[in-house]
């Protein structure tokens, strides 16, 4: 019996292993397109904690900043769907997550349950803060972008 779980176990790894770093690429990309283009088309549950976060910006209006933080967006996810521009994805990723976290900062009546900041988050911080889950989604992609590389021997 330990050796069929044994190899069951293996096949697992083996699977994840092949198909986890697409599955992410993937997601990051179905997500950024769709919440991106919820952003253009003015469906985004976002829209007002976007609006109210880049109210200081200069050039446009918040409305008009959300529809290019939704093309940004969109643009993101489709660089994650071809390997070749990974690089582009993250260096854009990077960016946008800079803005993502802001209201945190910016809007802590929002972004935090009255008296309790930093410790007890909002429905709109836990939004915000969940992000760190797809900095580290990108890490491990980012880490994929030269291939398998062999270590030399020392």
């Amino acid at each position: 019996m330990p050796g069929a779980f044994d190899k069951l176990d293996r096949a697992i790894a083996s699977f994840m292993r092949r198909y986890g770093v697409i599955a992410l690429r993937w997601s990051l990309a179905v997500i950024f397109i769709w919440f991106g283009a919820l952003k253009i088309v003015g469906h985004s549950p976002a829209a007002g904690l976007v609006m109210e976060t880049v109210g200081w910006m200069p050039l446009l209006s918040p409305a008009q900043w959300l529809i290019v933080i939704g093309w940004w967006e969109v643009a993101i996810g489709a660089t994650f769907l071809f390997r070749k521009t990974l690089r582009i994805a993250i260096a854009l990723l990077a960016l946008q997550m800079v803005g993502t976290f802001m209201p945190l900062v910016m809007l802590p009546g929002i972004t935090f349950q009255e008296g309790r900041a930093p410790w007890a988050p909002t429905i709109e911080g836990q939004y915000i803060i969940k992000n760190l889950l797809i900095i580290s989604a990108a890490l491990v992609i980012g880490g994929t972008v030269r291939g398998v590389e062999r270590r030399r021997s020392a």
